[in-house]
């Protein structure tokens, strides 16, 4: 009699890889209503939507991104087909936005282009506290516009989502890396202070020393840190049209009433920053344990020439990080609501107006009165165009005078007929507008 055969081993279940959920119950409602509100917000502000693929050419960041930084050296997930192409999970949005704008022809549209997204993005980081190797981010942009009310504008809308989200006591944290100018001899003298204690930095700063010493900053290396609290400061280096584009920035900040701190060693050190940098940071609810980046964004006014693109392409945006919004002891859970489309456009003349035309869209908001606008534009005629080919029905008209008198026209696109309605009352007259 033979003795019995040995049964094979069982199969183990595949189960998910390290760092990537499977998201479902309560949680999948959680990023649900997240994504609702945030896209509600953004509608409100004259945001669009856009959906990028998840795939892109490997080129696209390798252009975009630059060399030196965490992403393109460590992160990055990159595979090649059985036909030869070389892709790339997408590791941030902002690339694939300026593709986008350039291969789908949108510089004849209106300008700027102001659109959203939202989606998983994928990074071989190490699993902690909020952080994912598949993520997933909510994202502004802004392109087609140079001003400094586009970076005020991202930061408020940023601004706008977390505290409808709990964060009541974020902090945002600002810094300019100035125009290409400014950037280039801030680099120049960056370089030469590090040169100095090159014998004394860890490998990988002496490396990015090399190829990108904005990257040494932000270092987590306990000497880095000694040795970088006496670094050169970007700000030192501004010439006058980047230090007269921050100063603005931050007076659009004081009007809003939104808290920030310059923080001179911030500067987001991939290729395509230019300009205005920032990090929002959640609320420190616990000293033992370090705050989390919730968002992080700026101007990125050379990123389409670093993919080919002929002419300059300024543009500024924001990444808010869902996972780390949604897992926050501040978090609020909502609920999704349906989002309307705007009837209304929203047109300010001159820089008072512009000043106080944040917080007439933030009376808005509140109202929940959808509109689109382009607070970048400064003639009437461009603004008026820009409403009728929208097709929106009435237009809001916001002027100096107007911002004197505290008062709003609100101008039929179709009978050219028009009223002025006090500031105070403008939300309760818009909304019996049928």
């Amino acid at each position: 009699m033979k003795p019995d055969s040995k049964k094979p081993a069982p199969k183990e279940i595949p189960t998910t890889i390290k760092g990537v959920r499977d998201i479902m119950g309560e949680t999948y409602y959680n990023y649900q209503g997240f994504f609702e509100k945030a896209q509600e917000i953004a509608v409100y502000y004259g945001f669009r939507p856009i959906e990028m693929p998840i795939l892109e050419q490997v080129e696209l960041y390798n252009r975009g991104i630059g060399e030196g930084t965490d992403i393109m050296d460590k992160e990055m997930y990159s595979l090649k087909t059985k036909g030869g192409d070389h892709l790339a999970l997408r590791p941030e949005g902002t690339a694939g936005i300026v593709r986008a704008y350039i291969e789908h022809g949108m510089q004849s549209e209106p300008q700027p282009v102001m659109l959203y997204y939202y989606g998983p993005f994928f990074r071989h980081d190490k699993p902690q506290r909020g952080r994912y190797r598949e993520l997933r981010q909510f994202g502004l942009e802004i392109l087609g516009s140079p001003k400094s009310i586009a970076d005020a504008l991202i930061i408020s809308t940023t601004y706008t989502v977390l505290k409808a989200m709990g964060a009541t006591g974020a902090t945002v944290d600002i810094n300019s890396m100035g125009d290409k100018e400014s950037r280039t001899l801030y680099t120049k003298a960056l370089t030469g202070y590090y040169k100095k204690f090159v014998n004394q930095l860890p490998v990988v700063d002496r490396n990015r020393l090399k190829t990108n010493p904005l990257r040494i900053l932000d270092s987590k290396e306990p000497k880095t840190i000694e040795i970088n609290v006496n670094a050169p400061d970007a700000l030192s280096y501004l010439n006058p049209v980047s230090k007269k584009h921050f100063k603005e920035v931050l007076e659009f900040l004081d009007e809003m009433e939104i808290p920030y701190r310059i923080n001179k060693n911030l500067v987001r050190g991939l290729d395509y920053y230019t300009h205005t940098v920032f990090e929002i940071f959640e609320e420190q609810t616990d000293e033992l344990v370090s705050p989390l980046t919730i968002a992080a964004g700026g101007r990125y006014d050379n990123l389409a020439k670093s993919l080919g693109y002929k002419k300059e392409l300024p543009g500024v945006g924001v990444g808010i990080g869902v996972d780390r919004v949604l897992e926050a002891s501040w978090c609020k859970h909502l609920s999704p609501k349906i989002i309307k489309k705007p009837k209304f456009c929203f047109i300010q003349l001159g820089f008072d107006a512009k000043l106080k035309s944040l917080s007439i869209l933030e009376i808005l908001r509140e109202a929940k009165i959808p509109i689109q606008q382009s607070l970048s534009k400064d003639s009437l005629g461009a603004q008026l165009g820009i409403a009728e080919k929208l097709g929106v029905p009435y237009t809001l008209i916001f002027g100096q005078k107007e911002a004197l008198d505290k008062t709003v026209i609100v101008r039929d696109m179709n009978t050219r007929s028009q009223e002025i309605i006090p500031i105070e009352k403008l939300a309760q007259y818009l909304k019996h507008i049928k």
